[in-house]
């Protein structure tokens, strides 16, 4: 089809530049208009696709919190009910309960709950990391003491934290044993929650 355009072309002027010029306006405007019909078949099927993963995340969020109902409300009450803590199904399913427990440090109780771990001599549960920032070839620097760090200028920060997982451990370990926490302190929650075995 090219050929046949530019063999007319040539027969119709004589101008080889002038015809040159044509077959290559003619060629860049045919590029650009398939190179922009790409770019927005691309750019509509990106955000299509954005828009159904941003529902799909809010269907499952839905579905978590109304397994969520179930598994730690209204499942263990209904057992609760009728007074047991173990069902089992004609076909073999099994329905327990078990106790979960949730612990979290918050900012706001970061410093009451810290101060309560060490003055009842739990303070290996804090992790305390001491981290300075470096330039290029100042390795020699970085063997200084903090102390002395800190009086060359030099940044310094701390972090100080509870691994959640050790926090929850931690809690349900000293309740089992009947110590008393202080709840609001690390917003502890100690609930019920089915599992259900086939």
């Amino acid at each position: 089809m090219k050929e046949e355009y530019i063999e007319k072309v040539l027969a119709e002027t004589k101008n080889k530049k002038g015809v040159l010029e044509e077959i290559i306006k003619d060629q860049e405007v045919n590029v650009t208009d398939d190179g922009l019909q790409t770019i927005s078949v691309l750019a509509e099927t990106q955000l299509e696709l954005e828009e159904g993963i941003e529902e799909k995340q809010n269907e499952l969020k839905v579905l978590k919190e109304k397994h969520r109902r179930i598994s730690e409300e209204q499942l263990p009450d209904a057992l609760m009910e009728v007074g047991v803590s173990e069902f089992k199904l004609k076909d073999g399913t099994k329905i327990s309960t078990a106790t979960y427990y949730s612990a979290r440090i918050t900012p706001d109780t970061k410093e009451d709950a810290f101060s309560w771990l060490r003055g009842n001599n739990f303070a290996d549960l804090i992790k305390n990391t001491v981290s300075v920032s470096f330039g290029r070839d100042e390795d020699e620097i970085a063997q200084i003491l903090l102390n002395e760090l800190n009086g060359q200028g030099l940044n310094t920060t701390q972090k100080e934290w509870v691994e959640p997982m050790t926090l929850k451990a931690f809690v349900r370990e000293q309740v089992e044993k009947g110590a008393d926490l202080p709840h609001n302190t690390f917003n502890i929650f100690i609930g019920q929650r089915t599992k259900i075995k086939r």
